[in-house]
């Protein structure tokens, strides 16, 4: 029997004009960090950001990636790589890995085979990245629901969590104001299926990631740090307005264990990832 589902309702103004008070304090790292003690102790990268030198140098690239002070890496694909040597590169250069975006399609029909992989490489999180263009409608996302659901529960029995990583298109109105975000959050069982909040997309759509972590506590183990402009644009953290000072205050209530930084098309992969690097490592919450 299906759960009735009801959207909550939010106000996309009143949003927005929390994140222009928050631009005074995330405009610079020296303006993220406060007077609090905590801070993230391994800064993590999304791998797509650097997908051009990872294709060219594979090897070299994680090992610059180390030396910077990178420690955990979350891939978008292996460039030709097994497992095996993956894990041999990343244990060599003293990395880990704690997760990877997997296509959903090869959730459909491969799951086996990525579950090896995972294990191999020693990663705990499957995560999906996106879905299809086609297949965005409530009823898909119920359906995308239920799929996670069963594939989560192949994963468990390896030790590895399914996840879903989110853009700005789940959070569109759809029926009756509805968004697919929320059908994902609602028909996804919370001890199969984890959720890696993409900051930059959520807030891009003008949602509010703290009230999902509020409505979803301890779901949210992984994060994307990605920061945005006043204008709307993707740029490096710290050069951006998001106050992830605020954000990261609510880590027991979302459950965040993985910050990984990220930047769809930086202009310049590793001056940009070096530059959120050191703002992210500045962050006290």
């Amino acid at each position: 029997m299906h759960k009735k589902f009801q959207s909550p309702r939010q106000s996309r103004r009143d949003f927005l004009r929390k994140a222009a008070v928050a631009s005074a304090v995330a405009t610079s790292p020296l303006g993220l960090a406060t007077a609090q003690g905590r801070h993230v102790e391994n800064v993590g990268l999304q791998l797509y950001s650097l997908r051009a030198e990872m294709a060219a140098d594979f090897e070299g690239t994680l090992g610059q990636l180390a030396e910077l002070g990178f420690k955990e890496m979350e891939f978008a694909g292996y460039h030709g790589k097994s497992a095996t040597e993956v894990r041999r590169i990343l244990d060599g250069f003293g990395l880990t890995s704690p997760a990877a975006h997997i296509q959903l399609n090869a959730i459909r029909t491969n799951l086996e085979q990525e579950i090896e992989t995972a294990a191999t490489i020693g990663q705990q999180y499957i995560v999906v990245p996106s879905v299809p263009a086609n297949e965005q409608t409530l009823k898909d996302f119920e359906r995308h629901a239920e799929t996670l659901n069963r594939a989560g529960e192949r994963t468990k029995a390896a030790g590895i969590q399914m996840g879903y990583h989110n853009h700005s298109f789940e959070f569109e109105a759809q029926e009756e104001g509805k968004i697919g975000y929320d059908y994902l959050t609602y028909f996804t069982e919370p001890e199969l299926v984890v959720f890696e909040m993409d900051l930059y997309w959520i807030i891009n759509a003008g949602h509010d990631p703290i009230r999902y972590f509020r409505e979803n506590p301890g779901r949210f183990p992984m994060l994307h740090v990605k920061d945005r402009s006043t204008a709307g644009q993707m740029v490096d953290v710290g050069r951006g307005v998001i106050n992830f000072t605020e954000i990261f205050s609510h880590a027991e209530t979302g459950g965040f264990k993985h910050y990984f930084i990220e930047h769809d098309n930086p202009s310049d992969g590793i001056n940009s990832i070096t530059y959120s690097y050191n703002s992210v490592a500045n962050i006290r919450f």
